[in-house]
């Protein structure tokens, strides 16, 4: 490819949006180009390297036995509706109507349209297991998109699907896609970590993320050195300290006049954060509901130094939606905003009983004479004792993980860390068929639903992922299995006699089977090297007058200072060899 007539331009400065350097760069190197909000068009440099991750996607998946198919991105809303993702998804999925009026949603991801297909085309044990996959264009109503292509509301992922007779059969694969999703990141010079994750929308007993560590990365990442325990934020948990017992102490109402916080509360009673008992209300809407009318309100003790988990909160209730409560609603409950707690409000002894629906978390279990919420303005109470002085509806683990609790696993401090999520692998269960009607036969006739998982990798995070791991001041750094040509041939010459050495290895390096980008334009050699650096090919090879006197072109990679001067009836070979000796692979 010339680049005289390569479409899109390099930019000297950044977009005034962009933050990150992975959004700086492929822009700058003209690989993308912003529609709008979360929308990006792939330059021809960009759809070059998403071509070159979507072939060895495509080499791994068929190479545990996953075969190609291409689903449509407009789905009846029917399918979506039969296994309660219309609601349950909220306004992240995209709806609208054909002129007929009926409903249709943009996919966000195919779990629907396979276990359509496996409904129509499994019969029995022996169709089974099947794995397909495809790369296909994905929508998601994103609030905030940001970070370039880290968070879009278009994107193209490559999601795999597998069909199994029961959880035995899933399990026997799980390690076989985890295994390929590694050697997918490996190839594009990432080192993703494999860790437990929430299984969120989608639902499924087990589910792991690949996470790449980055700090600028939006997710979380808890990790223990000691056994190597990892899970995102929303997934991981930890070992709460036992704590001493003394003798409990009897319930006394406290004034707390100016008293707005938890750390107020602690100070003016003097006793530390972790011995109070902090009320978070919230109103909740189950799944399935279409709004909030009327609210349950939900109240959620914890210690006082811990944090609500949401994930973990809606996880435990079924799902839905939460929201904050209004002090209306918090007094309509008899609580009192700012100084509530469980105590002495009728709780729900069910998730659908009448009263308060009242979730505690474990750690409440964990401390004695706790400071609570008196449900009095200006007033506390001390000496609170679960389960002696309250009742909860639930009790369970929904707090936040933090750094330096102890390992779930171990006992050994965990480790936090921002990353960048990369892959997402779900063993589904049943849920999808059984509301669908995928089942098979088995040998002796009778009928069962299929099992499922769902796989999926982002192309565009990917790519920007690669850029963020692989960049310095001056641009892109390349991997060779991903750049979008081998090797960036610049010419000095000017006069048009001086150009024919650069045509002969133009070429000579494209009859060995090397990509080429030539940059011929009539600019100056500054700015071909800056844009040589910029869009970040593996190889520079330069020829100018004054390389030719010295014996050839001079020749650099792009992740080396070093410079040699090779000649060019060896260059095509030498080539190969250069690329071969990339650091990271």
């Amino acid at each position: 490819m010339r680049m005289s007539q390569l479409f899109g331009h390099t930019l000297r400065e950044s977009p005034a949006d962009a933050e990150q350097a992975s959004h700086q760069l492929l822009v700058r190197a003209a690989f993308i180009r912003p529609l709008a909000a979360g929308l990006y068009t792939f330059l021809p440099l960009g759809q070059r390297v998403a071509r070159r991750i979507e072939a060895i996607m495509r080499e791994e998946m068929e190479g545990i036995g996953a075969q190609e198919i291409l689903m449509p991105v407009l789905h009846p809303a029917e399918l979506w509706q039969a296994t309660g993702r219309w609601e349950s998804t909220g306004p992240a999925l995209m709806r609208l109507k054909d002129r007929s009026g009926h409903d249709y949603a943009l996919a966000m991801t195919h779990e629907e349209v396979v276990a359509e297909l496996a409904r129509r085309e499994i019969r029995s044990y022996r169709d089974l297991p099947r794995v397909v996959y495809h790369i296909q264009t994905k929508m998601r109503d994103e609030p905030r998109p940001r970070g370039g292509l880290i968070r879009v509301r278009e994107f193209r992922m490559k999601d795999a699907y597998s069909l199994h007779t029961d959880s035995d059969d899933i399990d026997r694969f799980y390690p076989l896609i985890l295994e390929a999703y590694s050697r997918i990141f490996a190839r594009c010079a990432l080192h993703a970590i494999s860790v437990q994750a929430d299984s969120g929308m989608m639902g499924g007993a087990d589910s792991h993320e690949f996470m790449l560590p980055h700090p600028q990365g939006e997710d979380r990442l808890f990790r223990c050195p000691a056994c190597g325990y990892g899970a995102n934020a929303e997934r991981a948990t930890f070992t709460l300290k036992a704590s001493a017992h003394p003798p409990l102490a009897e319930v006394t109402p406290i004034a707390t006049p100016g008293c707005a916080t938890i750390a107020d509360v602690a100070a003016f009673v003097g006793v530390p954060t972790q011995q109070t008992l902090k009320a978070v209300f919230y109103a909740w809407k189950p799944a399935g509901t279409d709004r909030f009318t009327p609210p349950t309100l939900l109240l959620v003790a914890i210690r006082g130094d811990r944090e609500v988990n949401e994930t973990k909160l809606l996880n435990l209730l079924g799902g839905g939606e939460l929201r904050a409560a209004t002090d209306d609603e918090i007094r309509a409950a008899g609580a009192e905003p700012g100084y509530g707690s469980p105590v002495g409000l009728a709780v729900r002894q069910s998730i659908d009983g009448a009263g308060v629906l009242v979730v505690g978390d474990r750690s409440i279990q964990a401390g004695a004479n706790l400071v609570a919420g008196a449900n009095r303005p200006g007033f506390h109470l001390t000496g609170v004792n679960y389960p002696r002085d309250l009742s909860v509806t639930l009790l369970a683990d929904v707090a936040q993980v933090r750094e330096g609790d102890p390992c779930p696993r171990c006992g050994q401090p965990l480790h936090a860390e921002s990353a960048i999520e990369l892959g997402h692998c779900f063993k589904l269960g049943t849920r999808y068929a059984e509301r669908l009607g995928a089942t098979y036969l088995d040998a002796a006739g009778q009928e069962h639903p299929i099992v499922m998982g769902s796989y999926g990798i982002g192309v565009g995070r990917l790519m920007a992922a690669v850029v963020e791991e692989h960049h310095d001041e001056a641009g892109i750094i390349w991997p060779p299995s991903l750049a979008p040509f081998d090797i960036h041939l610049v010419t000095l010459a000017r006069a048009d006699e001086d150009r024919q050495p650069s045509e002969d290895i133009y070429q000579a390096l494209r009859a060995a089977g090397l990509s080429v980008l030539y940059d011929d334009r009539d600019e100056r050699a500054g700015v071909k090297f800056n844009d040589a650096d910029l869009i970040g090919c593996p190889l520079r090879v330069t020829i100018s007058r004054r390389s030719l006197k010295a014996g050839g072109a001079e020749v650099k990679t792009r992740w080396e200072e070093q410079r040699q001067v090779m000649e060019l009836e060896r260059l095509p070979q030498a080539a190969a060899a250069l690329l071969d000796s990339w650091p990271s692979l």
